[in-house]
């Protein structure tokens, strides 16, 4: 069961309050990446499906999330965060 601090809510594009987990933060090209699970949607059949977004530093320890309006950014961090679970799976 996640921690209160690591539920994060945003809002949609349709004004919904959507909540989600902090699974991990991920560097790439000097830019940090929040990969989110999201809370209260699980299926027990279905593996749960991450969203990734772009964490911004807003000075000190305030950071904001936004989403990634650059498809080629997103498909670049999407591949490296593959390519991370394929060495990670090779490992075991």
């Amino acid at each position: 069961m996640a921690k209160k601090e690591d539920i994060i809510e945003t809002i949609d594009e349709d004004g919904n309050t959507v909540k989600f987990e902090l699974f991990d933060v991920i560097e790439y090209n000097e830019q940090d990446y929040a990969l989110l699970l999201p809370v209260g949607e699980e299926n027990v059949d279905e593996e749960p499906e991450l969203v990734l977004m772009k964490l911004v530093d807003e000075g000190g320890e305030d950071y904001s999330l936004e989403t990634i309006d650059d498809e080629d950014e997103f498909e670049e961090v999407a591949e490296y965060i593959s390519n991370i679970e394929e060495e990670m799976e090779d490992e075991e």
